[in-house]
């Protein structure tokens, strides 16, 4: 071996001796050829440690769970859905977990497409085996026809929805609460409305609770040549939300939607975020300053009990990177991916799990990998 591959080698040797293991493979849970092909993965983690996917394959919605921490999972069940659902580029179903009920989200219409959708909540009282037929949550026919919406569940099973509502023909943030594991849902409230108008059109919101009954909308704005994200909470249970505050310090002029909405998560007084500006990815953590993490796009995060776990894309369909609290640098996940996702359980405890799409020759998969047990 020649000097220069010597030197190759022990860079590469200590390169992965560096790199924190993980906890398992990456498991494929589906897979299917376009245009019927599974779609825009969603993780919620239970209470026990039980982890439930969602993801769209055509028209439908299809449940899977696991009872080992992700690494084998049960058949699949498909939701009734009988409408036309949003799929692709951050729509797709949502996923949550209440005290006594799964709850799933996504959102549909007779026409879809963009012509019409309403959010539809899906409820399972018997762990995923079967579901009630949907309710709707936008309280005006249509106007989640954008197809971009969060879900979220707070310690006592309350759940919170979060959407793009255009029933003023305008975007705007909309949210609704449920008491009931997604049975029933209240009136809408309003999150925001931009000054100018609308918030950025084609950005996916975000929204988490944290363990002292907050709930915080995470949004892209558009407001004043600016597409930056910005944040809201609410202390009464989702009724009424405070000023929208912007998060981070920069900036990032811009006539056009960047399709790529960021993501919040929060446990106690601690609120973490990530997203991207022009082509850097930046995480806030806390009340810290932002820190660029890297190049790249369509970042998501969680928040466990040791610190943040944030996954993201050198671009949709290449390379998928995660950064957990014991890494130095960002520890390649996938070669080919799409609008990757991650999630750990209630107050950050439990498995770390991150889905994404991925392809298999000429096949598309979801791909489901614990990365902390």
């Amino acid at each position: 071996m020649s000097r220069s591959s010597r030197i190759i080698y022990v860079g590469l040797l200590l390169s992965l001796m560096s790199m924190p293991a993980m906890a398992n493979e990456p498991v494929t849970i589906d897979r299917g050829a376009a245009p019927h092909h599974p779609r825009q993965p969603q993780i919620a983690v239970d209470a026990k440690g039980t982890v439930h996917v969602v993801y769209g394959v055509g028209n439908r919605v299809r449940y899977r769970r696991s009872f080992n921490g992700g690494k084998e999972f049960a058949q699949p069940v498909d939701l009734p859905v009988t409408q036309v659902i949003s799929l692709g580029m951050r729509r797709g179903p949502r996923i949550a977990v209440s005290k006594n009920s799964v709850c799933v989200t996504v959102i549909g219409g007779p026409q879809g497409k963009g012509r019409d959708g309403d959010v539809l909540a899906f409820q399972s009282t018997d762990g995923g085996e079967n579901w009630n037929n949907p309710v709707k949550v936008n309280d005006v026919d249509a106007s989640a026809r954008e197809g971009l919406h969060a879900m979220a569940a707070d310690a006592k099973g309350n759940l919170y929805c979060a959407w793009l509502d255009l029933r003023r023909d305008r975007s705007e943030v909309m949210a609704a609460a449920s008491t009931d594991g997604g049975r029933t849902w209240t009136k809408n409230v309003l999150v925001y409305r931009s000054p100018d108008g609308s918030v950025c059109e084609c950005c996916h919101p975000s929204i988490a609770t944290d363990d002292e009954g907050r709930v915080h909308v995470f949004w892209r704005n558009s407001l004043a040549g600016a597409r930056d994200m910005y944040f809201a909470t609410s202390g009464d249970g989702g009724k009424t939300f405070g000023a929208a505050v912007k998060m981070g310090s920069g900036s990032w002029p811009l006539d056009a939607c960047p399709m790529d909405g960021g993501a919040i998560a929060a446990r106690g007084d601690r609120i973490v975020s990530v997203w991207r500006r022009e082509r850097s990815i930046f995480l806030v953590d806390g009340k810290r300053d932002e820190q660029r993490l890297g190049t790249g796009e369509q970042p998501w995060i969680a928040l466990a009990e040791t610190g943040p776990f944030v996954i993201w894309l050198k671009r949709r369909g290449d390379a998928a990177y995660l950064l957990t609290p014991a890494s130095a640098s960002p520890i390649p996940l996938s070669p080919h991916a799409a609008d990757p996702v991650i999630a750990t359980g209630p107050n950050g405890r439990g498995p770390v799990v991150a889905a994404w799409e991925s392809r298999d020759g000429n096949r598309e998969t979801i791909q489901c990998q614990v990365v902390q047990e």
